[in-house]
């Protein structure tokens, strides 16, 4: 009696542009790591390799292999390297802190100072300096540069 945990997957269906899709991701020096890894495992599903196989050859346990396989059966290329709701890294500092270092970036200043530095930003918020400065790039704020 032959046990369905040792049959192989069937080879995963692509359409040629799908195939083109993923070959160009898998060689992508510049993509994020994951979705290049899962393009990988995704071209050795569709030509056949083991889900054990493809798991130790991308880096990964056959159990994400096998969520792969099943994702992608079900989206195609649709929702590719998306990260789930719930997965991620989680902010470090909630929206209502972003807006009140920003808002205090544009209308107040510190005492005895003409603009604010990322460093006394940090002591006034409770933050890093990383962080202020992580918020000032991605809003453009040039505290210095006010005038």
């Amino acid at each position: 009696m032959v046990r369905l945990a040792n049959r192989p997957a069937a080879a995963l269906n692509l359409s040629d542009a799908q195939r083109a899709t993923l070959v160009e991701l898998s060689r992508s020096q510049t993509a994020p790591h994951r979705p290049v890894k899962q393009a990988k495992a995704l071209l050795m599903a569709a030509d056949g390799a083991a889900n054990k196989h493809i798991a130790a050859a991308v880096g990964v346990s056959p159990t994400t292999v096998r969520a792969w396989r099943s994702r992608f059966a079900q989206e195609g290329l649709a929702k590719f390297g998306e990260v789930r709701k719930g997965r991620g890294p989680k902010p470090s500092i909630t929206s209502e802190q972003v807006e009140q270092i920003v808002h205090d970036t544009l209308h107040s200043t510190p005492k005895g100072q003409t603009h604010w530095s990322t460093r006394l930003m940090a002591r006034h918020a409770g933050v890093s300096r990383s962080t202020v400065q992580r918020i000032w790039h991605a809003r453009g704020l040039k505290p210095s540069a006010r005038g």
